[in-house]
């Protein structure tokens, strides 16, 4: 197990307000995985909740696999995949669309967790502000989305997150990302409207499984994720040892 580098997640970037946006934390950590064209892809387990605004460090083992830890926790594991199927992804709804279901957002209403720098509902300018909501079909969600400037490819996991839980089931049961497999082909162009797509995708126990794409506004296909999310008590979401 080599020495990679360190991981640091600003407060800027939570998820719980005492712990990291899971999309942001997975997006950052896939940056040190080795990808190729077989597999253009990176799949990241959060093991704990990841600690805001303190060093991580980041190892790489022999197989490629990357591992950030935090001291004797293990935070998260990430390694590189094949690109999650294409087939029975949503076609992109327009954004004028996108934004008119924003307005059903559940998150609204009753939000978790509303520090959260993808969806908070209490959030200024330095987050993302997307507000899923489900379209007429009753299964698909969708959210508006006009990058600012500073987007890069954290941000677009960020992007590709929460609106899978949220159409996973996330109103009125509180969640966590477990496992995020994403594919990111191009960074959006800051300050032109995208569209988020989200659909459930099925549960067993506890877990809820999601897709998640990111469309520009012509309709091309930016970047796509597959999630696992867990159902919590939102009470005891904070870092190992806190």
């Amino acid at each position: 197990m080599a020495a990679t580098g360190e991981l640091i997640v600003p407060a800027r970037y939570c998820g719980p307000p005492h712990s990291g946006n899971g999309g942001w934390v997975s997006g950052t950590a896939a940056a040190f995985v080795p990808t190729d064209d077989e597999r253009p892809a990176v799949t990241v387990r959060l093991r704990t909740p990841p600690p805001l605004d303190r060093p991580l460090a980041v190892t790489t083992g022999e197989d490629g696999t990357v591992r950030v830890t935090d001291g004797d926790h293990p935070v998260l594991e990430a390694s590189a995949v094949a690109r999650p199927a294409v087939d029975g992804i949503p076609a992109a709804v327009s954004f004028a669309v996108a934004e008119a279901a924003g307005d059903g957002y559940e998150g609204l209403s009753d939000h978790p967790f509303p520090t959260c720098f993808t969806c908070g509902t209490q959030r200024g300018d330095d987050a993302l502000d997307l507000r899923p909501g489900r379209l007429q079909d009753g299964d698909t969600y969708a959210a508006a989305w006009t990058p600012a400037a500073d987007v890069d490819v954290a941000t677009v996991w960020a992007a590709l997150d929460c609106p899978g839980g949220w159409s996973a089931g996330f109103a009125g049961r509180p969640m966590v990302l477990g496992t995020m497999t994403a594919w990111v082909g191009r960074v959006p162009t800051p300050g032109e409207p995208h569209v988020v797509m989200a659909w459930p995708r099925g549960a067993q126990g506890r877990k809820f499984f999601s897709g998640t794409a990111l469309y520009a506004a012509g309709g091309d296909l930016l970047g796509q994720a597959e999630a696992t999310w867990i159902a919590v008590d939102p009470a005891a979401i904070r870092p190992a040892g806190s």
